[in-house]
């Protein structure tokens, strides 16, 4: 047990697998069918086979917002000497003069993982090409200039949900994140066939490279299957790291 807390502790943070969802604002004119609103899909996230917690993803509407939220909470068992308890919200406001529909407002961060806090709020001004980062637990607080299109890493993925992917090809990503500006390419790799609760279902296997704050940016590679559909749902995620691999499995939702 104490060699699997060390591991645990030096090479996962459960959590982070929901930034991997946002693979960020892909800018192109081919717009595939919409998801619909509300939605929520759950996922059981394993650690080389075995299982260590559970996340969530979903959106809402309001008359002038839409709020996509994910959470992260590790097994009772990992809880014992490392705890996630995550949760990150984006708050977009409705533009119907965007190609999107809607431009980020607030996009908040709130983590615990093991003795671990992250506590940080991106506030957007897009009238003015800019964004406030504030850091609650470091007392920072920083104003950045945003360009065109720059989504929070969170709101992002479902903009990419909207967009035709063609295997073989890849896009290009504009996002703001950990205090910079990334220009983050996806390749769109090949069709698989993945099993879910509902049964085989066809995905295309899309593979963001990107750097970010989160174990998995760094050490590994970070995989996404989502359906070969006009919903685009994300039915399957795996991020290599440097021991064994992190895997987030849809396993039913609202859809």
């Amino acid at each position: 047990m104490k060699n699997l807390e060390a591991k645990l502790k030096k090479y996962t943070a459960v959590g982070m697998i929901l930034f991997v969802f946002a693979a960020s604002s892909l800018i192109c004119p081919n717009s595939a069918s919409s998801f619909t609103i509300p939605e929520k899909f759950t996922y059981d996230i394993t650690w080389t086979g075995i299982k260590a917690g559970t996340s969530t993803l979903e959106i809402t509407e309001t008359d002038e917002h839409i709020k996509i939220m994910s959470t992260a909470k590790s097994a009772d068992w990992v809880s014992v000497f490392y705890t996630v308890e995550d949760r990150i919200e984006s708050t977009l406001l409705k533009n119907p003069h965007i190609a999107f529909g809607a431009q980020p407002s607030h996009y908040r961060v709130k983590i615990r993982e093991g003795r671990h806090r992250r506590d940080k709020e991106f506030v957007f001004r897009n009238d003015i090409s800019k964004v406030t980062y504030i850091d609650y637990i470091n007392n920072e607080k920083i104003v950045y200039d945003l360009p065109s299109f720059a989504f929070d890493t969170l709101a992002s993925f479902y903009y990419l949900r909207t967009l035709r992917l063609e295997v073989g090809k890849s896009l290009h990503v504009t996002v703001f994140d950990n205090k910079k500006v990334w220009n983050v390419e996806v390749f769109v790799l090949k069709k698989e066939k993945i099993m879910t609760p509902k049964g085989m279902v066809d995905t295309l296997l899309v593979k963001p490279s990107m750097q970010s704050e989160g174990i998995f940016f760094k050490k590994g590679d970070v995989y996404i299957w989502v359906t070969d559909d006009e919903k685009r749902i994300p039915v399957k995620l795996s991020a290599k790291i440097a021991i064994g691999s992190v895997t987030a499995t849809i396993t039913g939702g609202m859809y």
